[in-house]
């Protein structure tokens, strides 16, 4: 086999200079082309290098748990996911003080909100159900391999400390009638500290909202901007709105959450790398998700459906319940079954519908400065929905003072 020696040079090493004719004069525009050509170049594949380590990492720093059922499948490609999906959003209420919490000892789901996105894509439902509300728990995995006993009419936030985040999906698919592919949990301070990478919701309130259980202090009507733990306060508190119960919290959360989805499909936060980047480093570093839910391909197509969802298609409810039923309701809440099976009869076969106008629950009311919106709303004909409280995310409210 002959060897093989670079072209222009002799096997010496010296290079070869031409005896005859003349030498190219350097054209100096040319050469300051190519070196920025090359610094180009540079930045280019330093930055795909960057942005696949930032990938890497961000995966990387994601905890997973396995949810019954669950098959994984290739992820999307990037901004193509197709059809409807489900997952549910789980709020924990563990302790994370290393000295342990002397008011609590069992780890609950304080926040389930299961959000549904219709097959077209063209609506999504997000379904808050009170932390309260008396349910069926079917038997659940338990880490051991076994699993624990079924219970007839258990409160729903006791799930996650009954099995964790799979015995919660279970339940909820149970209820609900609705296959889940998707679920997150995250931590109290997981939640402050996701709404200060965003930069803060403003939430309107019609008076003071103060409530020494949960620490939010908002002394007077008008505008505030929440973010870290005082967004969570907000969240969380349920004396200081409404009739200081726990329907009155969820409408309460409903102010924020629509807020929210104002705030991020209009406030510029899709369009700017650097928060989104923060929010997706916060994030996997808060939460815990199915192995379905681990691939940031399958996370941002997902939100890429969101986002083209015009405001008043996006729709935050409660799970139809009362208070002040006798026996296992007793202190709790009873779930109304003729307005939940509406509700999800609607869900499961895609049919988009609307509410009740001003019926958005107890903790809230209309925002009487409410903008007016430049979107057109595209609710016009859709079926109302009788007894479903909530709103839309085009709605402004504010929450109601206790």
């Amino acid at each position: 086999m002959s060897e093989t020696r670079p072209r222009g040079r002799r096997a010496s090493g010296l290079p070869l200079v031409a005896r005859h004719g003349r030498l190219r004069r350097s054209n100096p525009w040319l050469t300051a082309l190519k070196y920025v050509s090359a610094a180009m170049a540079v930045v280019l594949v330093s930055g795909v290098t960057v942005a696949g380590y930032a990938i890497w990492k961000l995966e990387s720093d994601i905890k997973t748990v396995t949810i019954v059922g669950e098959t994984e499948g290739p992820p999307p490609a990037l901004g193509a996911y197709e059809g409807g999906f489900n997952i549910l959003l789980v709020g924990s209420d563990r302790c994370e003080d290393p000295k342990g919490c002397k008011d609590r000892s069992a780890e609950l789901n304080d926040v389930t909100i299961l959000l549904h996105v219709a097959q077209d894509q063209s609506n999504a439902v997000a379904v808050s159900f009170p932390r309260d509300l008396v349910v069926p728990i079917p038997s659940c995995p338990n880490p051991d391999g076994g699993s624990y006993y079924s219970m007839s009419a258990q409160p729903i936030n006791v799930t996650l400390f009954y099995g964790g985040l799979p015995c919660t999906v279970l339940t909820v698919s149970k209820l609900t009638g609705l296959d889940i592919q998707f679920a997150a949990e995250v931590s109290f301070s997981g939640v402050a500290r996701i709404s200060s990478a965003i930069g803060g919701v403003k939430v309107c309130v019609n008076g003071p909202v103060v409530d020494n259980y949960s620490g939010i202090n908002l002394p007077a009507a008008g505008e505030y901007t929440l973010d870290g733990w005082e967004a969570l306060a907000f969240l969380r508190t349920r004396h200081g709105v409404g009739d200081g119960s726990d329907l009155g919290r969820i409408s309460n959360q409903q102010v924020f959450l629509s807020s929210l989805v104002r705030t991020v499909k209009g406030g510029g936060v899709l369009d700017d790398f650097g928060k989104l980047y923060n929010i997706a480093t916060v994030a996997t570093q808060n939460l815990t998700v199915s192995n379905s839910l681990k691939n940031l391909n399958t996370m941002i197509s997902m939100a890429q459906v969101l986002k083209n969802l015009p405001l008043d298609r996006v729709l935050f409810v409660q799970y139809p319940g009362v208070t002040g039923q006798p026996g296992v309701y007793a202190g709790k809440v009873a779930p109304v079954t003729s307005a939940a099976n509406a509700l999800f009869a609607k869900i499961r076969a895609d049919e988009p519908f609307t509410l009740q106008a001003g019926n958005t629950g107890i903790g809230s009311v209309a925002d009487p400065n409410a903008p007016k919106e430049s979107e057109a709303p595209t609710t016009g004909g859709l079926e109302v929905l009788p007894g479903v409280k909530g709103q839309s995310a085009a709605d402004y409210t504010c929450s109601k003072a206790n």
